[in-house]
């Protein structure tokens, strides 16, 4: 299993901003304007453990973990398959992998957190 390469993550959200920067003017698709923005500190302390092993290269406790996401609800910005990939952050009490997820992205190093098994995502902000 291939797991994209991660850089520091400082950047993702200027990174992600700049990618969306055209002319000066913010450019949006409805899928776009859905995604949100969360603070590093906000995410649960599990969200944290995951990024951690995203950083390391794993090992990861499910074998879904690092699996391309085929972004099929279309919330995250359009891009070609394998760009993303999805990682499991545990929820305490659960007997399956539950809802929460961290969506990485390879070319720009973006990280989106969703706690809802992908209807609404967040992207991680590591500046506030």
């Amino acid at each position: 299993m291939r797991f994209p390469p991660r850089i520091t993550r400082i950047g993702a959200a200027a990174a992600v901003l700049s990618a969306l920067l055209v002319g000066g003017t913010v450019t949006a698709t409805p899928a776009a304007a859905a995604v949100g923005s969360i603070c590093y500190s906000d995410l649960p302390s599990q969200a944290h453990d995951t990024l951690d092993l995203i950083e390391q290269g794993g090992p990861f406790p499910f074998d879904q973990d690092g699996t391309v996401f085929r972004n099929r609800e279309g919330i995250l910005p359009s891009q070609a398959s394998g760009y993303y990939h999805e990682y499991t952050v545990i929820t305490p009490g659960s007997d399956t992998r539950g809802a929460r997820r961290i969506v990485t992205g390879e070319r720009n190093q973006e990280d989106y957190y969703t706690a809802d098994h992908y209807e609404s995502f967040d992207l991680v902000n590591y500046s506030c």
